[in-house]
């Protein structure tokens, strides 16, 4: 990893790594407080509505205008909105805090994504970026939540007041600035020669290209494996009496193996080719869902958790990879920007379209029917893989 992928690499932890100890923070401080368990819950949602909402604004400002203005702008907004917290702990304030932060971050995300893969020159270093970046993505996950729970339990006292969380807000909102100065040191990458004329492209000319959309839609399948792993999963455990300790591990096993998965990336990437990777992981992860329900034991569920974790880890990489491939330079942060918002759109409406319907055909029909949309989504990871291969 070159020195300037790893300033980005670091960065994207901070801007990263604020939102998610945000997300975990303000819940547990709103139940504190009194707040139902609805409107602890409600606050996580504004996150990923927000970034739903910014995400293809995000993409254009990104194309736009480059990396350091988004990411300055990001940072400045994101260590406000959680400073107000510190200083202001009250609902009213985290609300709008969860929608700033998340926000912001979208913002951040698509120029620092976008950046990666202009700076990349071949297929190997944008598999090798993507790599990184998702790597950082998974130690922000880490970082974000532990260092604010590791404040809110230490940093107070034993009177139970909020000096903790104050703390812990305090310390996120230095994590936005401290992205920024790592930014500060990385060169901006200038536009390709010829690449003006199509500025004035719309997202609409993403969207009737055959090879993006079967992009998204692979996308879109295995982005939504995460979702429904992470909701069906407990349903499961706890329709056959687990405890919340076992369930956690199955849900924890995913994790870590996702996160190691992640980590190989960047080192076997010469060895990968994108298509054949999602492919693969397409068809794993359809045995994977059908298997799931015919467990009879955690440990057999913690199976199928990890080898799910190995499959969808390698996801991200691969798609942001081919992305960038399949999309004119003009248009990579829109691109982006979409498959943000596709992403963080699947988060939001996957819980509850889920639970409605595990509500009318059981929680193993969930697993069976997903599996036979894996199954079928399948054939377009295929095709998409074979046409980038002609291409190269």
């Amino acid at each position: 990893m070159t020195s300037e992928l790893a300033r980005i690499v670091a960065a994207q932890v901070f801007l990263q790594g604020c939102m998610a100890g945000i997300r975990m923070a303000t819940p547990l401080l709103a139940l504190t407080q009194g707040v139902s368990s609805t409107g602890a819950g409600a606050l996580a949602a504004l996150i990923a509505l927000s970034q739903v909402v910014l995400a293809l604004p995000a993409g254009r400002l990104a194309d736009r205008t480059g990396l350091r203005k988004p990411i300055r702008a990001s940072a400045a907004a994101a260590s406000a909105g959680v400073a107000a917290v510190a200083l202001f702990p009250v609902f009213p304030i985290m609300c709008a805090a969860a929608l700033v932060v998340g926000g912001t971050t979208v913002v951040a995300l698509a120029a620092i994504q976008r950046h990666a893969g202009r700076a990349a020159r071949h297929s190997l270093q944008l598999k090798q970026a993507f790599g990184w970046l998702s790597t950082g993505s998974a130690i922000a996950n880490f970082v974000g939540p532990l260092v604010a729970g590791l404040l809110i339990d230490h940093a107070g006292d034993s009177q139970g007041n909020q000096t903790g969380y104050r703390v812990a807000f305090a310390v996120l909102a230095v994590f936005p600035l401290l992205g920024w100065c790592l930014i500060l040191r990385v060169v901006e990458q200038k536009s390709a020669p010829g690449s003006t004329a199509r500025n004035d492209a719309s997202i609409t000319d993403l969207v009737s290209e055959k090879r993006f959309k079967r992009l998204m839609l692979v996308n879109c399948l295995l982005s939504s494996c995460w979702d429904v792993h992470s909701f069906a999963v407990p349903l499961l455990g706890f329709s056959r009496g687990m405890s919340a300790g076992r369930i956690g591990l199955v849900l924890g096993a995913f994790a870590i193996a996702a996160a190691a998965i992640r980590m190989l990336v960047p080192i076997i990437a010469s060895r990968l080719h994108e298509g054949a990777v999602l492919t693969y992981a397409m068809i794993a992860a359809t045995l994977l869902f059908f298997l799931y329900p015919l467990t009879s034991s955690s440990l057999e569920m913690s199976i199928c958790s990890v080898l799910l974790g190995l499959v969808l880890g390698m996801e991200q990489p691969m798609v942001m990879s081919m992305l960038i491939q399949v999309t004119p330079a003009p248009l990579h942060g829109r691109a982006i920007g979409l498959r943000l918002m596709i992403n963080n759109g699947a988060s939001v409406l996957a819980p509850v379209l889920l639970g409605s319907l595990g509500g009318v055909v059981g929680i193993a029909a969930i697993f069976w029917l997903f599996s036979g949309i894996l199954g079928v989504g399948s054939r377009s990871a295929w095709s998409l893989g074979r046409s980038l291969s002609r291409v190269e």
